[in-house]
């Protein structure tokens, strides 16, 4: 057998899509617990100030930190937990930890670290095919927070104005066909595959016939992938009545570019062209345009406790956290059937850093909001002795709606985080 490999990698490089084919004939239920489920999940590399972040009080009545005060009105829709941590990750590769934020593996950073999947490509496994785009994975700057099955980083989009193209802006009659037979020689050639490589099963042993086993079931499910993609290429994309976004080149301007991200995010649920969101912040070295800042947004977060530095940072951090008050008032005013987009759809803000200036990985800051659970409390766990934060991610995920009670170290439900009646 000859496999060219040029080939089944050109094969595999489509475009890939899971819609729900009876969906077309069925519409769109968004009534009741058959309603869509959504999920944003949102990094600030920098973290948070703990002090501003996190409440004094437990429970209901706690009075709000300086940073959740500006979430005000959304109190009874959002929780805020602490004590939280992934375990195995350290001071010394605490910004790597970017890397495991949504998959929990231990020991990001350090030589020979594997990472396993993300907690919104888990998901996309399960219901990505019900939406245009499985999942959309956004950045800031560079990196993004998603990774395969196999640990392979996902590349993340940094053009707002490229992704809202391929939301919503429809190609010509002659780009539309010659991808469609793209993804027709596609099939052919993973036919063509998958028949020369099922006649060298009978000259295997048992190892390698299991590996050609999972080989071959990779194959079917890239054909079945490929199979609804051109459904999808066959059925209009949605239109806005907006203005095509305007990237902005201003690596500084870490409120300005989050903001683009929100808008787009908001657009891309409110149009259910996807169901699963990661979006990485921007942080920057160079000083923010923000009246009463002087200093780049990363020198602030490692402020060692300098008064003057600390000032600042508390006025960058506030209003981004205004800009989360924002994405969350977009989604409130998004009516859907009996309900609400935020009510529809969990917003996850967090961080790979408990604290910059020490470099701790302990006591992760999460702010929890929308998504259908009961909130309006500040749920604290002892930072000496965390649940780890992939139980979060079983709440979740089980609020998806997925069958599902383990995710990385997670094996329950985190304690105390409820679902709406």
């Amino acid at each position: 057998m000859n496999l060219d490999r040029r080939r089944l990698l050109g094969a595999a490089g489509v475009s890939l899509a899971l819609p729900l084919l009876d969906r077309f004939a069925r519409g769109s239920d968004t009534s009741g617990e058959n309603s869509p489920r959504r999920l944003v999940c949102i990094c600030a590399p920098l973290g948070f100030h703990p002090p501003d972040f996190f409440p004094v009080q437990a429970g209901t009545d706690y009075e709000a930190s300086p940073y959740l005060s500006q979430l005000t009105p959304f109190r009874s829709q959002f929780s805020v937990i602490s004590g939280l941590m992934h375990t195995g990750n350290s001071p010394g590769f605490a910004h790597q930890a970017t890397a495991s934020f949504l998959t929990g593996a231990p020991g990001a950073g350090r030589p020979g670290f594997r990472n396993s999947i993300s907690l919104d490509q888990f998901a996309a496994e399960q219901i990505g095919g019900e939406t245009r785009f499985p999942s959309l994975v956004l950045s800031g700057e560079g990196l993004g927070l998603s990774w395969t099955r196999t640990g392979a980083q996902i590349p993340a989009d940094n053009s707002p104005s490229r992704v809202f193209a391929r939301l919503f802006l429809e190609g010509d009659s002659r780009e539309v066909q010659s991808q469609l037979r793209r993804l027709k020689e596609g099939r052919s050639i993973l036919d063509d595959v998958r028949d020369q490589a099922a006649g060298l099963r009978h000259d295997l042993g048992t190892g390698d016939r299991e590996k050609l086993d999972e080989y071959l079931a990779s194959v079917r499910d890239l054909e079945k992938r490929m199979t609804r993609d051109a459904v999808w290429f066959r059925t209009p994309k949605p239109k806005v009545d907006v203005k095509p976004p305007t990237d902005n080149p201003n690596a500084a301007d870490i409120l300005g570019r989050a903001r683009l991200l929100f808008d787009l995010s908001h657009l891309a649920l409110q149009t259910d062209s996807t169901r699963l969101i990661t979006i990485m912040l921007p942080g920057s070295t160079y000083a923010p345009p923000i009246p009463g800042v002087s200093l780049g947004h990363h020198d602030l977060s490692h402020h060692g406790k300098d008064p003057g530095k600390l000032a600042q940072l508390r006025i960058v951090e506030s209003e981004t956290m205004k800009t989360v008050a924002e994405l969350l008032g977009k989604l409130q005013a998004s009516r859907e059937g009996d309900s609400n987009l935020l009510e529809r759809t969990a917003v996850f803000v967090g961080s790979n850093l408990g604290d910059a200036s020490s470099h701790s990985v302990k006591n992760l800051p999460v702010l929890l909001a929308g998504g259908g659970f009961r909130h309006g409390r500040h749920l604290a766990f002892n930072p000496d002795d965390p649940p780890p934060l992939c139980n979060l991610y079983v709440s979740l995920l089980q609020r998806l709606g997925l069958d599902t009670d383990r995710f990385g170290n997670g094996n329950s439900t985190l304690t105390g985080l409820e679902f709406a009646s």
